[in-house]
């Protein structure tokens, strides 16, 4: 019994607590070398290196690299989307200005971790599930705008294929925008939300 607890609690800190650190610190280190130098320069040995834990811990919670690679894809993706929503709940009012919000809460979120779109939009299709992983997030996003699209007038029903191409359409040229943004910085983040937000509602209306 006892040192079935001295397994469970170290320092305080229970077992579980421990291996989600652990788990965390990986995906960190994941997440920075990805946006540093592209997702082809991630490998188990580098990431054990930077992270300054052993194997044993990375294969702990990752069967493989394309385990890892898929999870560190997952948080990012999930951050993104959480961000866009929460922003977009917090305003209120309005469906462009809650589009409004959801887009400016992304963009300020880029200009803090650029990494984050790098990873959204590398070039995916060398490692199976990866380019799943991508359309699976444009596709959240487009449900996120259908969920905003379809409460102006004359736009179609949420459970409509049109609403879903009018969606996709507009999620892709807003991020061709915003990775044209990333690189000029021709205007500021909220000014990037106010264009992309006229030009999807110029969309949603046709």
């Amino acid at each position: 019994m006892v040192r079935g607890e001295v397994v469970r609690d170290y320092g305080g800190v229970s077992a579980d607590t421990r291996r989600e650190e652990r788990r965390l610190k990986l995906i960190a280190v994941g997440r920075e070398a990805w946006g540093r130098s592209g997702v082809g320069d991630i490998t188990v040995r580098g990431v054990c290196k930077e992270s300054g834990l052993v194997y044993r811990y990375f294969y702990e919670h990752f069967a493989n690299r394309d385990a890892f690679i898929l999870a560190v894809a997952d948080q990012v993706r999930d951050e993104m989307v959480a961000t866009m929503v929460g922003a977009s709940s917090a305003t209120g009012g309005r469906v462009d200005r809650r589009l409004h919000a959801a887009l400016s809460g992304y963009l300020t979120a880029l200009e803090a971790d650029p990494a984050m779109f790098r990873i959204v939009t590398s070039d995916m299709s060398g490692m199976v599930g990866l380019e799943d992983r991508r359309r699976q997030t444009l596709d959240l996003i487009a449900g996120v705008m259908v969920a905003h699209f379809t409460e102006l007038p004359d736009t179609p029903p949420i459970d409509t294929p049109a609403a879903y191409r009018i969606a996709r359409f507009v999620v892709g040229g807003v991020n061709r925008l915003i990775e044209a943004w990333l690189i000029e910085r021709d205007m500021s983040a909220d000014e990037l939300a106010e264009v992309c937000v006229r030009l999807s509602m110029a969309a949603a209306s046709v």
